[in-house]
């Protein structure tokens, strides 16, 4: 059972305005990674559901998360379909994110009120998933469909809650870029990631990235 409610996950997510996203198929890596997101101001973490046994590691981190990290709330990515959603639901994911919009996974998600966020490239798929429960709704690929995109699909539909993931950069001009447009958060992955710094164990430079990434969206929030 998911440790935080719809309201307080989308309330995490839009007071610190960026969701990391990230995999790795050794679960203390995961852990250690995720503890340096927490430490650098971070609440909700996003770990993608690829590679085999992905679930396997997911459960580990919600279970170190509850004692190390309490105020984290820990979705899971990459969903395309609902048994794969209900799976991760049950071992506690507090939201769900998927590349696509899937209809069966928006009602497995709002059986549990657990916010289900699927990716939509246009502003009928954005639509169809609003009149389907999607609260949040992700503009996926980011870097191919741009701070535009978002501004354009804003001014129709204003109460439209965006989380734009998909070449977004832990830099001021382009989280400016994004939130600017009226992004609601960010999702960031190997650009908050660096694969060497990982090899390396480099866990304070996450922190330090978080932190700076954090303080960039608050600044551009408060403009």
């Amino acid at each position: 059972m998911a440790r935080f409610d719809k309201i307080a996950v989308l309330s995490k997510m839009q007071a610190t305005g960026v969701v990391p996203v990230f995999y790795n198929s050794d679960a203390e890596v995961a852990k250690q990674v995720l503890k340096a997101c927490y430490e650098g101001g971070v609440r909700t973490f996003e770990f993608t559901n690829r590679g085999d046994f992905a679930h396997e590691v997911f459960a580990e981190v919600v279970k170190f998360a509850a004692k190390e990290c309490p105020d984290m709330a820990i979705g899971v990515g990459s969903v395309v379909d609902a048994p794969t959603a209900a799976l991760y639901i049950q071992m506690g994911a507090c939201f769900v994110v998927g590349p696509l919009f899937n209809a069966d996974v928006a009602k497995v998600c709002n059986r549990r009120l657990v916010p289900y966020t699927p990716g939509c490239g246009s502003i009928t798929e954005v639509g169809l998933a609003q009149e389907a429960g999607c609260d949040l709704c992700k503009v996926f690929p980011g870097d191919v469909l741009g701070p535009k995109f978002v501004k354009g699909l804003m001014a129709p539909m204003p109460w439209s809650k965006i989380m734009v993931t998909g070449g977004v950069e832990p830099t001021a001009e382009n989280l400016s870029s994004w939130f600017k447009a009226g992004a609601f958060a960010v999702g960031m992955g190997s650009n908050l990631f660096p694969a060497e710094r990982i090899a390396n164990r480099d866990w304070d430079y996450i922190t330090a990235k978080c932190k700076e990434a954090l303080e960039c969206v608050a600044e551009v929030k408060n403009r």
